[in-house]
């Protein structure tokens, strides 16, 4: 896993969730800051052993059999530092699996080193050709439930990972249905919404749900984008909420950041944000918010528990964190309110 003076930061999210999610094993993290110690050192909620190093040709004797770009920068662009190590793998006839922006299989210099090591190259992030919504996702018989956030990057992939895992071991047929690049490495199949034209992205979302229909029979769990008032990603959120068709919503929050990242836009208060994404299901098939999953990792114990008493006290909703508290006591809180609901075209 490639990471390079990054591993620490946000930035490495992608390699942060695989880690944390993935039935792959990750045999080695590459970053040449933390070289000696291993992943548990230095971020022990992801709960991995995997030494860091400092080099690829240092992680080659752990025996992987790809190397995946672990960090999400901004702009989706190839740090020029990492060619060196992406041909190095591609020689050694590892496969590349990539979510940034930029397509590796583009770059003529890669494409002819995966054509003649016989190896190749993963870009999770382009998309399947995707037709317009049809509205066969109304009719999908599983009950839909999709995350959705204050913001980018607050948690939402985690909590539909999360409470798909309670779903599972309380008996109910459930699928995570992946819209992100991170999300597809986890899973192994997805589309990356953000990649898909906007006029087509809400059918490709719809694609998804056609598709996690087929592989769980009583609940989807639709990972979330973006946020609706974030200026550069509400797009994205706005084709989930349209294409994906949901039944329910649950609210993801991380109540360390008061404005949106990157933009000076305040985050939205709990009843304003449950009102505007209502309002805007309401309009073609309602779903309601039906809880909260509050990110707080960067919190104390006693500031993490004040917040969810907060949300609980000005919304109504059960409201935890999936992660510090686990999942099925918010899944159970839930669970009675997970129902079908019916398009207005009916």
């Amino acid at each position: 896993m490639l990471a390079p003076h990054a591993f620490t930061s946000r930035a490495a999210k992608m390699a942060h969730g695989v880690i944390a999610y993935s039935t792959d094993t990750v045999v080695a993290v590459i970053d040449p800051d933390l070289a000696g110690r291993n992943v548990r050192d230095v971020l022990p909620y992801l709960r991995s052993d995997a030494p860091i190093v400092a080099s690829f040709e240092d992680g080659l004797r752990y025996g992987p059999t790809a190397l995946l770009v672990g960090i999400a920068p901004a702009g989706g662009r190839l740090p020029e530092d990492f060619r060196a190590a992406i041909r190095s793998a591609l020689r050694a006839r590892l496969e590349i699996v990539s979510g940034l922006h930029a397509m590796l299989n583009d770059d003529d210099e890669f494409a002819a080193l995966a054509r003649d090591h016989d190896t190749r190259i993963w870009d999770l992030r382009l998309p399947p050709a995707a037709p317009l919504f049809s509205g066969a996702a109304w009719d999908v018989k599983a009950t839909i439930v999709l995350t959705v956030g204050s913001d980018a990057a607050v948690g939402k992939m985690t909590a539909a990972l999360e409470l798909v895992r309670a779903a599972r071991e309380r008996g109910v047929d459930a699928a995570f249905v992946p819209t992100g690049q991170i999300g597809i490495a986890i899973a192994g199949w997805g589309t990356a919404i953000d990649r898909v034209v906007a006029d087509f992205a809400p059918g490709a979302a719809e694609q998804l749900v056609l598709e996690g229909d087929r592989r769980a029979r009583d609940l989807l769990l639709l990972e979330g984008q973006g946020g609706i008032n974030n200026p550069a990603f509400a797009p994205v959120t706005l084709a989930l909420l349209y294409g994906g068709a949901p039944d329910a919503l649950v609210l993801v929050h991380n109540p360390s950041r008061t404005v949106i990242e990157d933009y000076d836009v305040p985050i939205l208060s709990y009843r304003v944000l449950i009102r505007t994404y209502e309002g805007l299901c309401a309009t073609v098939k309602p779903a309601p918010v039906v809880a909260i999953a509050l990110n707080t990792r960067d919190l104390s114990d006693d500031e993490a528990r004040a917040h969810l008493e907060r949300a609980r006290a000005e919304t109504g909703l059960p409201c935890d964190d999936v992660v510090r508290n686990g999942p099925h006591a918010l899944y159970d809180a839930i669970a009675p309110a997970l129902r079908k609901t019916t398009a207005l075209h009916a």
